[in-house]
């Protein structure tokens, strides 16, 4: 088939609800009949009418975290060390030290759509999805978690929404090879709110960001707020997240897309 490439990205912008309030993306924006007294310095005598139409250029100032948008988290935002598990703990990678053919692989879809708000995804409901979709998972593969939260982006309790995915959940994709996963809800744990209910029940810490606190033991990035998701197809598509190279960083800026092309999919 023609290849065909599904956006699974979400928009910066603001005004739109992707983020807990003290936390949401901030960008001003510079009109072509604003930036005159920019360019003017460049070139001393300038002015405005002499500019093709009195217009300047157009440019953008933006206040962002590095986990604004769709983003890849490196293991380092989840703990200083990782690969615990695995017999020779080491230094976390950062954003710009994360294996670039993570990035770039077969995508395999869950759908846990019908899992209600808060709740922590089991290695027997990983397991059982997998079955359901007849599909053996293979190393370095992309499997991304298809939540209630991907169609209340936006809205006001987007933030809370979509179930989460626990450590077990989590340790059973990283066991197989699974090195990069994603959701399309605001965090690949469960939303804080519902945590807290727990924590403030029980004063168990280890329930804080446990799936993501599994990157202590076995190292492994995963994309946050992921959107299209349920368009996709439980396989048969790549996926590309290749993220912004920033230096020392725990996250960087993806356009994620998915990619369906007979070719990429063929065996070797």
């Amino acid at each position: 088939m023609p290849r065909k490439i599904v956006d699974l990205s979400i928009f910066l912008e603001n005004d739109v609800i992707s983020d807990p309030p003290a936390f949401a993306p901030k960008i001003q924006y510079f009109t072509h009949e604003d930036t005159y007294e920019q360019i003017q310095p460049f070139f001393p005598g300038l002015k405005k009418e002499d500019l093709p139409d009195g217009e300047g250029w157009a440019v953008e100032l933006i206040n962002l975290s590095t986990h604004n948008g769709t983003h890849l988290d490196a293991p380092y935002h989840f703990h200083s060390t990782m690969n615990k598990a695995l017999g020779k703990q080491e230094k976390s990678l950062t954003i710009h030290e994360v294996p670039l053919d993570w990035c770039f692989q077969p995508g395999v879809k869950l759908d846990f759509t019908k899992l209600p708000d808060g709740y922590v995804v089991t290695a027997e409901d990983v397991e059982a999805e997998l079955k359901r979709i007849n599909h053996t998972l293979s190393p370095l593969e992309i499997v991304v978690v298809n939540t209630a939260a991907g169609k209340r982006y936006g809205q006001n309790d987007y933030v809370s929404a979509g179930c989460g995915m626990g450590y077990e959940a989590t340790m059973y994709l990283l066991e197989r090879g699974v090195r990069l996963t994603g959701t399309d809800a605001w965090s690949w744990d469960a939303p804080f709110v519902h945590t807290a209910k727990k924590y403030e029940e029980t004063k168990d810490a280890s329930l804080i960001w446990e799936g993501h606190k599994a990157g202590r033991d076995i190292g492994y990035c995963h994309l946050e707020k992921l959107h299209n998701l349920e368009v996709l197809p439980p396989t048969g598509f790549y996926i590309s997240c290749f993220p912004h190279k920033i230096r020392g960083a725990s996250a960087g800026w993806t356009r994620a897309v998915a990619i369906f092309d007979d070719r990429l999919m063929a065996p070797a």
